[in-house]
Order: C-alpha cells, then sequence, then structure tokens
C-alpha cells in the first residue's frame, strides 16, 4: 500500500481521501487552505477535506503559500510515496511535483483536456455538454496537461445542477484513484499524453458569469441556472432589487425577453432571445429561496428582468 500525502479543500475532495483509507493507503497528512471568513458574520469557517481528516485522526497542515520551498521540510520530513491531489486550489511549484517517488497525481473533474482549470463542472453544464467525466493524471509543470493514467465518462442530467454534478464525479474519481494508485504499485499505470489541440480552459466562475442574459435562448438561461448552483447563484435584476433563481426548465412561450409571462404549474415564466424559462424557485432581495408559488402568495412578481449580461465563453 501506498504512503499517501493528500492535498484537496473543497466538498468534492472528501470521497477521494475516504476511498484511500478505506483502500488501505497511508494517508501520511493532509494539505489543505488555510481557514477563510464566510458567510454574514465572516466567521472563520475550515475546508471540508481539513474537517474530515480531523475527525478521521489525520495530520493538517494549512500553509498560506507553497511558494520559496514553504512546503519543503514537511515533504522531507513525511517521505510519501505518492502525493494526491484533488481541487486543492493552488498551483504546486516544481519542487513539490518532483517530491514524491510516483509523482503528483490529480483528480480532475473533466475528460481532459477538455475543460482544464479552475471551474470544469459549472463551464460544462454552462456550455450545454450532455457528457463529462472524471480524468486522473500525473500532474505537470503546465496546467491540467500532465498524461493521463485513467478517465471514465458520465452523462450529464438535464436538469442536473453544478453541486449535483460535483458529488456524483467526486465518488466517480474518489473509486478511480483508487484503481490508478494500485496501477501504479503493480507497475501497469499507462501514461497517455493529451491531445493539446483538443484543450479548452474552464475559467473561475466571476460574478458576471452568475448575471442572466435573457437574450440568449432557454436553454442556456436554464443552463446558466443550474450551473450556478448552489453559488454563487443565477440573478437578475428588476430596477433596484435583485432576485436569484433556481429549478429551471425551458418552455416554448415566447415573449420579450426579460418579460415575465405570467404562472403556469407553480413556475414562473421569463422570455428568453428564444423560448423561455419556467423557474420553480426565487429568492429575492434580503430573503431566503422559496418556490414561486409559495413567494407569490404574499409578493407581487416583477413583470420584467432587466441587466443583459455577458457573452459566455
Amino acid at each position: 500500500m501506498m504512503r499517501v500525502l493528500y492535498m484537496g479543500t473543497p466538498d468534492f475532495a472528501v470521497p477521494p481521501l475516504q476511498a484511500l483509507l478505506q483502500a488501505g493507503h497511508e494517508v501520511l497528512g493532509v494539505v489543505t487552505q488555510p481557514d477563510r471568513p464566510k458567510g454574514r458574520g465572516m466567521k472563520l469557517l475550515a475546508p471540508p477535506v481539513k474537517e474530515t481528516a480531523q475527525a478521521l485522526g489525520i495530520p493538517v497542515y494549512q500553509p498560506e503559500t507553497l511558494r520559496g520551498y514553504a512546503v519543503k521540510p514537511l515533504l522531507e520530513e513525511l517521505r510519501p510515496d505518492v502525493i494526491v491531489v484533488a481541487a486543492y486550489g493552488k498551483l504546486l511549484p516544481p519542487y513539490v511535483l518532483k517530491a514524491a517517488k510516483y509523482g503528483c497525481i490529480n483528480v480532475h473533474a473533466s475528460l481532459l483536456p477538455k475543460y482544464r482549470g479552475a471551474a470544469p463542472i459549472q463551464r460544462a453544464i454552462m456550455a450545454g455538454e450532455q457528457e463529462t467525466g472524471v480524468t486522473i493524471m500525473y500532474m505537470a509543470k503546465e496546467l491540467d496537461a500532465g498524461d493521463v493514467i485513467l478517465a471514465d465518462s458520465t452523462p450529464i442530467g438535464a436538469a442536473e445542477t453544478a453541486g449535483e454534478l460535483t458529488m456524483r464525479l467526486s465518488h466517480l474519481g474518489a473509486s478511480l484513484l483508487v484503481r490508478a494508485l494500485s496501477a501504479l504499485e503493480d507497475g501497469t499505470a499507462t501514461r497517455a499524453p493529451q491531445d493539446a489541440s483538443q484543450s479548452t480552459y474552464a475559467h473561475l466562475i466571476t460574478r458576471e458569469d452568475a448575471r442572466i442574459d435573457w437574450m440568449r435562448t432557454a436553454r442556456e438561461v436554464a443552463d446558466c441556472i443550474r450551473a450556478m448552483l448552489p453559488a454563487p447563484g443565477a440573478f437578475a435584476s428588476s430596477g433596484e432589487a435583485v432576485y436569484k433563481f433556481a429549478d429551471a426548465v425551458v418552455s416554448e412561450k415566447t415573449g420579450e425577453p426579460g418579460m415575465v409571462l405570467g404562472v403556469e404549474n407553480g413556475r414562473m415564466l421569463v422570455a428568453c432571445g428564444s423560448g423561455s424559462v419556467a423557474i420553480g424557485q426565487i429568492q429575492a432581495p434580503g430573503s431566503r429561496r422559496m418556490s414561486v408559488s409559495d413567494y407569490a402568495r404574499g409578493h407581487a412578481l416583477p413583470e420584467k428582468f432587466d441587466g443583459i449580461g455577458v457573452q459566455h465563453a
């Protein structure tokens, strides 16, 4: 079994860590991002991987930086056979990439070389992809460009949100990771170079990505809404008020883009550049998210949403 140093931060990185332990590998420690202030009270919150590691009795390290050989003493002390990385959130400098016998192995939530970068799940949904997957690869100096060990695909559900897909891919990645480490141990792991000419880049999600452009097709608007769940939440303004949306499906009804066409079967119909979206949940300013039916019982729905968004890449 392998001596593993694990590097990961968000919920996506939790199942692969648990899978390593269940497979009998020795997890020497977990390197994760520092606690960050979050929420309205800006309370310091620990990363999900830290909470999991502490519950399992695994030592946790939270360096502010990896630059300047900051964690070299730790690497020399632990002497891992392999470093496993899953959504750690920082680029690894060369001295880390070379620190273990088998190098650094990454669990990436796309079918590389498509959607290299920080937001592969959200970008795939926004692009209307019907399939994605997980790739286990050797890490290289260039971002997400290393040779592939294993990959597996899965369809994206028509109504699946980024949060739901993230956890499905996390469990898929956990299974693939265990298989990859077994192949490394017995010398059967492959190294399939990526075709760089087919690569695409998944940029970090910005606030402007979450702003709904009602000139888009209904399918594109619905994809944007589910790609932004659970965070940051797709939004649009009506005058000074900003609303967030969830649970959107495509409708054939038409009208002026951004116009609220009414409520049918508990869903608010909003016209798009082509067709409309039927939205099941809404979050008004200063309120929690609720069903359109519940909201409409005590509030008037806007007549029109404005604020044309950016052209999404």
